[in-house]
């Protein structure tokens, strides 16, 4: 029987997944009978062609508020389309093969002309990229689950889909309490060494020898260390609107990041930095060779503060990694004045990434003649200034009481001279 869907809902899943930022739709048919869920997170970052063969990045998310024409189920496939923004789609086909089913493939299409998501771009179309998900073997009237950040790379876009809940095929009405997990989500079982009998044979007695043979040593093999990074070059990035403006976002600093253990160091030389300016947001993308870094900037106002932070890439070993925060509140400081940390700091961005600073200083707005303006130091650094100004109110003071004592002294021996007198 085909059905097709009616309407979107937003409702607290049966599950106990505590997401942030996720989409949360349910699909019903013409009987308003459920037929698809899905709870997901989805991650975007496109590459585009801007003015002077120049190409940029932009990153972001799939929002909440979406809407899911175009959806359809029927007894042996199913297909969620969320739609979003100004002409952009994310959409997933399932089909049933056997007892279990699956997802077939992934079709992300987005406007180009969205001048808010790809700001300068060249090029007005609308592009489709098709990819195949690893959803595969879900066991029917169960709920595929991945917690684990999953990556599909395809040219100029990477998507990557995490804290994921999906129900391609609901019978009776109600998403199933049973879980199929996603390999990555499974932990791996340590395999027990495996162990042989052994049969001790007595040697054989050894004859004609006047010297024993000497005995066998096993080299000690030096500790493993892992080298430690070294401070990272500070880089100096400036955002213009066009050739023909001034500098409206400045930004120095140098950058670690760490994405699940794994430490690099980002690298000025060779970075392209781009990025937009606006009243209330401004934003600084950064692209090297081994990832991408989009700071979003928010005033008030009155104050700035980093608002959201995404960063994809891959490691040295060649593994692919997107994590993003969307609800910041670091290096704030008044409007018209800049924010510096010179002092190393570390700040916990997702339970995957953190990110470490060195000799940070950033003014996303009011800047003027290309100049920080006065800064607003942060409290690692007012902190230097705690201890030599301690110490130099404590030699004022010893330098009063010694005075102190030396003038009371000297009136004492005056009196008494007076008296021998």
């Amino acid at each position: 029987m085909y059905r097709y869907a009616s309407s979107v809902l937003f409702l607290a899943s049966v599950f106990a997944f505590q997401l942030s930022h996720s989409t949360e739709v349910t699909v019903k048919d013409k009987d308003n009978n459920l037929c698809l869920y899905a709870k997901l997170m989805v991650n975007f970052s496109v590459s585009y062609d801007v003015a002077d063969n120049k190409r940029e990045t932009a990153m972001f998310e799939l929002p909440s508020n979406v809407i899911t024409d175009g959806s359809a189920c029927d007894n042996t496939s199913s297909t969620l389309k969320l739609n979003f923004g100004e002409g952009h789609s994310w959409s997933v086909n399932f089909t049933i093969k056997g007892k279990t089913y699956q997802a077939d493939t992934i079709t992300f299409s987005y406007n180009l002309s969205d001048t808010v998501v790809f700001p300068k771009s060249v090029v007005n179309d609308t592009l489709t990229v098709n990819v195949k998900p690893q959803i595969a073997d879900v066991v029917m009237d169960t709920c595929y689950s991945c917690k684990s950040k999953d990556t599909i790379e395809a040219e100029s876009v990477n998507q990557t889909l995490w804290n994921v809940l999906i129900q391609a095929f609901v019978i009776n009405n109600s998403t199933s309490e049973n879980i199929t997990s996603c390999a990555a989500d499974v932990p791996s079982t340590p395999v027990a060494p495996t162990t042989h009998p052994t049969t001790t044979t007595p040697a054989a007695p050894v004859t004609n020898s006047s010297t024993a043979p000497p005995p066998t040593t096993t080299p000690t093999l030096p500790p493993t260390t892992t080298p430690t990074l070294p401070t990272p070059t500070t880089g100096e990035y400036r955002v213009k609107p066009d050739e023909n403006s001034t500098v409206c976002l400045m930004a120095n600093f140098g950058l670690r990041i760490s994405v699940n253990s794994v430490e690099m160091n980002f690298e000025p030389n060779g970075t392209t930095s781009s990025g937009s300016c606006g009243v209330n947001s401004s934003q600084l993308v950064l692209t090297s060779n081994a990832m991408t870094i989009m700071l979003t900037f928010a005033n008030d106002s009155k104050k700035f503060h980093l608002h959201a932070l995404n960063v994809t890439g891959k490691t040295s070993s060649g593994v692919a990694f997107s994590e993003a925060n969307t609800n910041l509140s670091l290096w704030e400081a008044p409007v018209g004045s800049s924010y510096m940390c010179n002092k190393e700091q570390n700040y916990t961005i997702t339970g995957l990434l953190t990110l470490y600073t060195f000799d940070l200083r950033v003014q996303p707005f009011g800047v003027n003649k290309g100049d920080f303006s006065t800064a607003e130091d942060c409290q690692a650094d007012a902190e230097n200034f705690i201890v030599p100004i301690a110490v130099g109110v404590a030699l004022l003071v010893l330098i009063l009481i010694v005075l102190l004592a030396y003038f009371i002294g000297r009136k004492r021996n005056m009196a008494s001279s007076y008296e021998t007198l």
